[in-house]
């Protein structure tokens, strides 16, 4: 399958506007005489929202109310407030701050005395926590992504195949990396994806095994796209995946270990996450299909017995608390495959099947499972 298409790169000027239109809301509150307040969506779990006809999380209805002058919720306030002038200040000089950067930043100590007349000190965030919080506050606000408003972090995901991208004008081809891969940027909205000539994306939990895949150019002999967000996908390998299923209607595979934080990676890229569940729709792919070692293929594929692994309480701790997610209770193949993995207390890394041979896994059980279509929804 050979496609073309080209995205619209994300407009800075419209992005600057956005975040000053949100700026400008609240200083016209001061200006009419109101007392100032923010109005955020509440990110958390109760407020999370199985969506079953689009298969994906999305935020509740429930919002926070932030105002100035409640003492509970006034820092808070400020902190918004502050994070949201060095976001703006920073996109009006084309700068591109880090998380850590506007950490350091936005840092420092307010001197105050109090009712009583005694000197007090106050930070104006304790760690980056506290920061980075305050960042997803405004993405949620406005509607943006951190990416979106020139906000760098440490992306961790790669990929390799026959794609041709543009980025700052230049064509790269991700077929021509040698043993190498592309480095996934952080904001890969601002990447024009010109040309797919692939079949189905395979995404890889671990790092290792996507490089010995590459090396193998598996992704050659089976019309590929390769990529890893190694372990817990960050937001740009997600966003990535994504635009490839949506843009070029690729197929998408995950392959992760048969274990419970294996099924939650797959879950992630499927469903989207709590935490980011406001960004489901740009970061959630629907229709990705679960192609890892599920518990009943320990027997079908006859793993050695000094393969498996005994898993921990940790490792049944979570598989109980996926059993309860509504996206994995409407699935009787999952509901069958964490029972068997609860009850049988066993888990299997991706580089046991190589105890048939260090090419069973590439030669073998992956282009098998896709023809025979064993994977789970």
């Amino acid at each position: 399958m050979s496609r073309q298409k080209r995205l619209v790169i994300v407009d800075e000027k419209e992005i600057l506007k956005i975040l000053e239109e949100y700026g400008k809301s609240i200083a016209n509150q001061i200006l009419e005489g109101e007392k100032p307040k923010i109005v955020i969506p509440i990110r958390t779990f109760s407020n999370t929202i199985w969506d079953r006809k689009a298969k994906i999380l999305r935020l509740g209805p429930r919002k926070a109310v932030r105002e100035f002058f409640d003492i509970g919720e006034s820092k808070r306030f400020m902190q918004t407030v502050l994070m949201l002038s060095l976001i703006v200040k920073a996109r009006r000089e084309g700068d591109y701050p880090t998380i850590r950067d506007l950490y350091y930043t936005g840092k420092h100590t307010i001197v105050y005395v109090d009712e009583y007349g005694k000197k007090r000190r106050e930070e104006t965030w304790n760690d980056q926590r506290e920061s980075n919080a305050v960042i997803q506050d405004i993405e949620v606000a406005t509607g943006l992504l951190r990416e979106h408003m020139g906000i760098m972090h440490d992306a961790k995901g790669k990929i390799v195949g026959n794609v041709i991208i543009r980025s700052k004008g230049y064509e790269i081809d991700l077929s021509r990396m040698g043993s190498g891969a592309y480095a996934i940027p952080p904001n890969v909205d601002k990447i024009e994806i010109l040309k797919v000539d692939a079949d189905y994306v395979l995404v890889v939990e671990k790092d290792a095994i996507f490089e010995r895949l590459n090396e193998e150019e598996f992704w050659k002999r089976n019309r590929a796209v390769l990529i890893t967000g190694k372990g817990q996908p960050d937001r740009a390998t997600r966003r990535i995946v994504r635009r490839l299923w949506e843009e070029f209607g690729l197929p998408v595979y995950i392959l992760t270990d048969c274990d419970a934080y294996g099924f939650a990676i797959y879950s992630v890229y499927r469903s989207g996450s709590i935490s980011l569940s406001y960004e489901s729709e740009r970061l959630a792919t629907p229709e990705a299909r679960f192609l890892g070692i599920t518990v009943t293929d320990i027997e079908k594929y006859k793993i050695p017995r000094n393969y498996i692994i005994k898993a921990t309480d940790r490792d049944i701790k979570r598989a109980k608390e996926l059993m309860n997610y509504p996206w994995f209770k409407e699935s009787k193949e999952w509901l069958k495959q964490l029972k068997l993995f609860i009850e049988k207390g066993e888990k299997v890394e991706i580089e046991a099947l190589s105890g048939h041979g260090f090419k069973f896994l590439s030669k073998t059980y992956i282009p098998e499972k896709i023809r025979r279509k064993e994977w789970i929804v």
